[in-house]
């Protein structure tokens, strides 16, 4: 597994729209909110031009949003890449990308949601960690929670150890000046879903290679030219494959028919464990909780598996590096994580 470089002061910071870009009034006052405190701890922004647009869910068309992102890649300034934001659309600049030229030109790379159909690819085709977590709009908060704190110090090299948080945002809010913090609420509560090899109640520790993103995104990969993830697994067998997971707007329904597809495409194969992060908007018309339809499926792995983490789209999230060694803990409804770069 190759690891970039860690970013140093004085390296810039690449943001570039892969899906939307940014057009209201409150969305344009986070950006520079974010480019400012970049700016003022020594890593200075660059951002694309495509950052400033949005036409129908899209900054600009597939070819125009991969040749922006080759531009980063190529710059031998740039030190990280954040997408600007999530979206639904990422999938139409992927037959664009050079990865060849990743391939040469390795750097972080992160964001969330959307931006999973980016960050896998190149961690399955390429053996390259990437980093999923906070998209760059997430940076324009007026106070920085301690989760982007954390965030940079894994972008700088630190091999820290993620707390769960206490309390975190369910849902969205209404952004006022653009320079709103997380709206904290509900207490944080994992849940451990035992194995029958596991005594219940302990404390469980699940290792094995980090893996993952966002749920609604995978499933369009699976099968294409980009999904190389059997032969990445069979790669790192012997590590074994922590998968973490979350999803945005599955239902229940959708949930299972989604899970038993990477099941049956062979995904879970040398898996040694799950961590699911908040579901944003889950549903029901089955009168099916999250808990029954990933137990419908994944139960019958008899593997380790842990819901409600910090995870993906209801923040506080972690920083998660696709490809890394991971440890999990999880106990009394806390937890932490631990990546080793190796």
């Amino acid at each position: 597994m190759l690891y970039p470089k860690s970013l140093e002061k004085g390296n810039k910071v690449g943001v570039t729209a892969t899906s939307d870009g940014f057009v209201t009034p409150t969305d344009l006052v986070r950006l520079e909110s974010g480019v400012k405190h970049f700016n003022d701890m020594g890593y200075p922004i660059v951002v694309t031009d495509n950052v400033r647009t949005s036409c129908k869910g899209r900054s600009s068309d597939g070819p125009t949003r991969a040749r922006e992102l080759m531009e980063l890649i190529t710059d031998t300034n740039i030190g990280t890449i954040f997408t600007a934001c999530g979206g639904d659309y990422l999938v139409e600049m992927l037959p664009y990308i050079n990865f060849d030229l990743i391939k040469a030109n390795p750097k972080w790379i992160q964001g969330f949601s959307d931006t999973t159909v980016l960050v896998f690819p190149i961690t399955t085709n390429l053996d390259i960690a990437t980093l999923y977590g906070n998209n760059f709009s997430t940076f324009g908060m007026g106070q920085w929670h301690s989760s982007l704190i954390d965030n940079l110090k894994i972008l700088e090299g630190q091999d820290i150890r993620q707390d769960s948080y206490e309390q975190f945002q369910d849902g969205y809010i209404d952004r006022i000046t653009g320079y709103e913090e997380f709206k904290l609420e509900k207490d944080v509560e994992w849940v451990n879903l035992y194995p029958t090899t596991w005594k219940p109640e302990s404390e469980l520790v699940i290792t094995g290679r980090a893996l993952g993103g966002n749920l609604d995104s995978l499933l369009t990969l699976v099968g294409t030219r980009f999904d190389k993830t059997k032969e990445f697994i069979e790669r790192y067998q012997e590590d074994k494959i922590l998968w973490f997971l979350e999803s945005y707007d599955l239902g229940s329904e959708a949930l299972v028919r989604g899970l038993w597809q990477l099941r049956e495409a062979g995904w879970f194969e040398h898996a040694s464990g799950f961590v699911f992060g908040r579901p944003a908007m889950y549903k029901t018309y089955s009168d099916t909780t999250y808990e029954e339809a990933v137990v419908s499926v994944l139960g019958k792995l008899n593997l380790p598996i842990i819901l409600e983490a910090d995870i993906g789209h209801k923040p506080p999230q972690f920083t998660m590096i696709n490809g890394a060694i991971a440890t999990i803990h999880s106990y009394g409804g806390k937890g932490n994580i631990t990546f080793e770069r190796r």
